[in-house]
């Protein structure tokens, strides 16, 4: 590997499954299930040339060769982290970081109440819940941060963005005729290529079928399917929202992906903890999307990088389950490997009546090391907004008054949930007006979807989400999806409407706005609350939503 000095260009590699072109680094993309990328970059301003890199795994038997693809991005500005050269060998420089603004500060919050105690036995050494998560994985009785050991899976998810590459590393390293280690242990779901008349996107969901048919896997959830389940690992980046329940999970990549399904192993190196206190009556106006922008704006989005991120504290303790995975689900935007939440009397309730399993929640040690401790007196927090270009691009929202929006977007693993809709349906009942700019409402699953046509707002006489939007003037409800927060990856961008193929600004409630991850590489993307996306569909400007709540 030769050092360089970085240069006006940053050349990204598609090598994994990483779907990022970010500000702050250059994330990898895979494009083994993508062959219609190079005409939709250079549709967006890209130089596209063309490399051997990557070969095709949908044919495995024969594994013909794929032209890999180099982008090169001209940047307006200093972009910083790694920068990639398109020499005949990678080529890394560790570029200056822009400084996070630290306008917002934390303020010091009481002292926590006394931690449950184990509930494990006896240790020789106190461990976190993630520790000992590990240690129960990988049936050893002490585990360290640094460690590598091998875990035993519980649960691999895919879907078919990444699906067809696993499958195919499967069949070539296991055989054609292979059987996966456990077929009631794989959730497969279609949700983010579905919606499209695009041939090879749609070839990407019938690879899931066939090969769910091949092998018997009893979890896959075709596209009109419900259902509900837990994760560990999944070939998405964002697979670390299930934390939320007190467990392990995070994302892993095509090739890991293809070892578990034939062993249901993987190996994994024990990450440190980073513990965050979040204590004080939550205000109305907030939601978890404020409270996990203000901890990136406070550590930077490598803040995190290669460790758990634990929630605690009697904020964390009155949250929802939904909630709690807003604040898992964006562990990974500050590099996190995973998040959690520890398993309580709202997570037991809520698993009620969707598992039979048993199961046996664990706690950190009273005396657990961790590597950092972060207290937030939650009760003085104010309506936050990440802007462009990164997730720690932090800043409230009343100080981005005179932004001038184009749309708004509710919706994906973040901010698309029942209770994200409901928020959206209070400020707009609230308000009594019509949004001022197009407003685009997605769900991220059908029970979401259903939600949102047959729960009544409370405070509404009855009236649905679905009810109050139209009336507020939003653009009818979609089928629920993950696509449109991955919006290059549609294919019809001609004449969809969110797609981003003039320079636009945008208020979001997804957890990405790096240049180009809505379209055009200079569009602009708010990051927000549902509250603050509602608040600003009607305003035509970035607007806290206390305007319409108090």
């Amino acid at each position: 590997m030769e050092l360089k000095s970085c240069s006006n260009d940053i050349v990204i590699f598609f090598l994994n499954s990483q779907t990022d072109i970010g500000p702050d680094c250059c994330h990898a993309i895979d494009i083994i299930t993508c062959n219609y990328w190079p005409a939709m970059l250079t549709s967006l301003g890209f130089t596209v040339e063309e490399g051997n890199i990557l070969r095709d795994y949908y044919n495995a038997s024969s594994a013909p060769s794929l032209g890999g693809l180099t982008v090169i991005y001209q940047p307006q500005k200093d972009l910083g982290s790694f920068c990639f050269s398109s020499t005949s060998q990678f080529s890394v420089n560790k570029c200056k970081k822009s400084a996070v603004s630290k306008k917002i500060v934390s303020v010091m919050a009481p002292q926590q109440s006394e931690r449950r105690p184990a509930t494990t036995g006896s240790v020789k050494n106190a461990m976190t819940l993630t520790e000992k998560i590990f240690s129960r994985a990988s049936e050893k009785p002490q585990l360290s941060p640094g460690d590598n050991v091998w875990v035993n899976v519980d649960i691999l998810m895919t879907h078919d963005v990444c699906g067809p590459g696993s499958f195919g590393i499967f069949k070539k390293e296991f055989g054609e005729n292979a059987k996966v280690w456990d077929r009631e242990k794989i959730v497969i779901i279609p949700d983010h290529y579905i919606f499209t008349s695009d041939e090879r996107a749609n070839r990407n969901v019938d690879i899931l079928r066939d090969f769910c048919m091949e092998q018997n896997i009893k979890y896959f959830y075709d596209i009109k399917d419900l259902g509900n389940f837990k994760v560990l690992l999944g070939t998405d980046s964002h697979t670390c929202t299930a934390g939320a329940f007190g467990q392990f999970a995070t994302g892993i990549g095509n090739t890991d992906a293809g070892f578990v399904l034939g062993t249901g192993k993987v190996l994994l190196k024990v990450p440190p903890t980073l513990r965050f206190v979040l204590d004080g009556e939550m205000p109305d106006y907030l939601l978890a999307k404020d409270l996990i922008l203000q901890i990136i704006g406070e550590i930077s989005v490598a803040g995190a990088t290669y460790k758990s991120m634990e929630f605690v504290g009697t904020t964390v303790e009155r949250l929802s389950m939904e909630e709690r995975m807003t604040l898992c689900n964006m562990v990974v935007e500050a590099g996190g490997k995973n998040g959690v939440v520890p398993a309580d009397g709202t997570t037991f309730k809520y698993l009620e009546d969707k598992t039979s399993l048993p199961y046996e929640p664990v706690y950190s040690d009273e005396k657990a090391s961790f590597l950092s401790e972060y207290r937030f007196d939650i009760s003085k927090l104010e309506p936050l907004v990440a802007k462009p270009h990164s997730p720690d691009n932090r800043a409230l929202a009343r100080e981005c008054k005179d932004v001038k929006i184009d749309r708004v977007y509710i919706g994906s693993c973040t901010g698309g949930k029942t209770e994200d809709f409901l928020a959206a349906a209070k400020v707009f009942l609230a308000s009594g007006k019509k949004v001022k700019v197009p407003t685009f409402l997605v769900p991220a699953t059908q029970k979401v979807w259903m939600d949102v046509y047959t729960l009544p707002v409370p405070g509404s006489g009855g009236k649905t989400c679905s009810q109050i939007f139209e009336e507020a003037g939003c653009d009818t409800p979609a089928s629920p999806s993950c696509g449109c927060f991955l919006i290059l990856l549609l294919c019809n961008i001609s004449t969809y409407p969110l797609y981003h193929n003039t320079t636009k600004v945008c208020v979001s409630t997804t957890n990405r706005n790096f240049p180009g991850r809505m379209g055009h590489k200079e569009g602009q993307i708010y990051l927000a609350s549902p509250y603050t996306a509602a608040a600003s569909a009607l305003t035509g400007y970035v607007t806290d939503p206390r305007e319409f709540l108090e």
